[in-house]
């Protein structure tokens, strides 16, 4: 285990439970977001669209997390001057750029132009987090390493907590969706390649494919795996899975060495469709009970 640095502790520290749990409020979306908002017709979401419903989320919901995820084009600055995000919320700025370059079998993420962990640093941002798309077997796997060991090593510099966050992929030409078995190695492989490079928690997706496995005793042997692989503290990230599945996927993930999760959609999607009295009712009811539950 290697020695944190007191600029990395101290992130830590601050996007974390004063019990040392991570509960984190991912609202970097921006495309997905647009979706969300308006699916039937995403480009008719405005930029002021995007702005309100990312304050009105964190204004309700933020107070029951220890930490905010949020990006750089519609979330940071938006609700750290709006007053939204409360004083005493640890902040997660997004390093990367929505979607990825390549070819869907070959995936390459990227930083924000004119962004970085200095940038970020300067902000105010307790810790930054770099979403990374990665197969073991991908053609750009080695390329990925190395941004990943890039971005870890400005972390250093900055002396900055870095969250790494990690989404699997299919190299099948027949399917986009990963096989349950493979979904499991290839989750717990990245873990064993990409925690040695410098990132200080990794962001993980649940070892198992749910939908073909519903026996709980092999989801905690998973998640267990999972915790051997990883060599820092990792996170279970919500993928869009409902809520009160997402539940209990955190308990037996944390009770197999979870350090925490990170979770978006599970939380507020309801909220996306709603306007008005409605959306703000939600939101402060039923979104914050179950960030409440999560946390």
């Amino acid at each position: 285990m290697r020695k944190l640095t007191i600029g990395k502790f101290r992130g830590l520290q601050q996007t974390a439970t004063k019990r040392g749990a991570i509960s984190v409020l991912a609202l970097d979306h921006r495309n997905n977001l647009r979706a969300a908002l308006a699916p039937s017709d995403p480009k008719s979401v405005t930029d002021a669209d995007m702005y309100k419903f990312k304050n009105e989320v964190v204004g309700s919901i933020a107070k029951a997390s220890s930490a905010v995820l949020l990006d750089p084009e519609y979330g940071l600055a938006n609700c750290i001057s709006s007053g939204s995000l409360p004083g005493h919320v640890g902040l997660i700025a997004t390093l990367d750029q929505t979607g990825y370059a390549g070819n869907v079998h070959a995936r390459l993420s990227q930083v924000l132009p004119d962004w970085g962990v200095a940038k970020a640093s300067r902000m105010g941002a307790n810790a930054v987090k770099l979403l990374v798309y990665y197969h073991p077997d991908a053609s750009t796997a080695g390329e990925i390493e190395k941004f990943v060991a890039k971005v870890a090593e400005e972390c250093r510099k900055e002396d900055i907590t870095f969250y790494l966050e990690t989404l699997s992929y299919s190299l099948s030409s027949s399917t986009n969706k990963l096989l349950p078995d493979e979904r499991k190695r290839v989750v717990i492989e990245t873990a064993k390649r990409l925690t040695p490079l410098g990132a200080d928690v990794l962001k993980a997706e649940f070892p198992m494919d749910i939908s073909s496995e519903v026996n709980e005793v092999s989801w905690g042997k998973a998640c267990a795996e999972l915790s051997l692989a990883s060599c820092i503290p990792w996170v279970l990230l919500s993928a869009s899975v409902g809520f009160e599945i997402f539940l209990r996927q955190t308990t037996i993930a944390c009770q197999e060495g979870a350090t925490g999760v990170a979770v978006g959609r599970g939380v507020w999607q309801e909220a996306a469709t709603m306007t008005g009295e409605a959306r703000e009712n939600y939101l402060q009811s039923k979104a914050l009970e179950r960030m409440e539950r999560v946390t």
